[in-house]
């Protein structure tokens, strides 16, 4: 399952209406609900302010409102985007400010799904990922192969400590652990050890994985 890593807003314009759509990490329904009337508060002029959310290890709960639109046209259309994305931990609200001109329920269906889109496009996601963070021990020789075989693997050094011995620390996706630890002895040619091989999440994105 992908998860929000960094939260967005973005708004769009339908027939003269405002749709403004904020997406938000949360780890369970009262994060939620509390971001909900957080939203409320700060929206309190606006008509409607519909919201849909994901939450569990595997996407499990949903809920969604349309807050007063007709039934079917905001929240359910909303919580489609989110799953479509294969988003959990995850909740969506859409502000909308009526511009007097009615969308019926084609367009307002594509308001909402359409807000929630471009806020996740402004958003930062990633596919959460069971792994390990391994520190490498070296020495400054092997330092930089140790190094190298990292960057072809497109690992991030997370770490790195200098005294009379290099440790390099990065996180790898456990799958990979094996092979990652068997092409660093065959560099080093087994001078290399791993004080430590612990177990963590993280979640993968387009710049690399990201401790969570």
């Amino acid at each position: 399952m992908r998860i929000i890593l960094e939260g967005a807003t973005a708004e769009i314009t339908e027939k003269k209406s405002r749709f403004i759509a904020t997406v938000l990490s949360v780890r369970s329904q009262e994060e939620a609900d509390d971001f909900i009337l957080r939203t409320k508060k700060k929206y309190w002029d606006a008509r409607h302010n519909c919201s849909a959310m994901i939450l569990g290890e595997r996407g499990e709960m949903s809920r969604c409102s349309d807050d007063g639109e007709p039934s079917g046209t905001a929240g359910r259309p909303m919580l489609g985007v989110l799953s479509g994305e294969e988003l959990t931990n995850v909740c969506a609200v859409v502000t909308r400010y009526f511009g007097g001109v009615l969308l019926g329920t084609g367009g307002l269906v594509r308001a909402y799904s359409g807000a929630v889109q471009a806020a996740l496009a402004a958003s930062v996601t990633g596919i959460r990922t069971e792994g390990v963070r391994l520190r490498i021990r070296s020495s400054y020789n092997d330092a930089g192969k140790i190094r190298y075989l990292l960057e072809q693997r497109l690992l991030p050094i997370t770490d790195i400590a200098y005294t009379d011995r290099v440790e390099t620390e990065t996180l790898v996706q456990q799958d990979a652990i094996g092979s990652l630890k068997a092409a660093v002895t065959e560099k080093t040619n087994a001078r290399a050890a791993f004080p430590l091989e612990e177990k963590v999440l993280f979640a993968l994105t387009d710049q690399g994985p990201v401790l969570l």
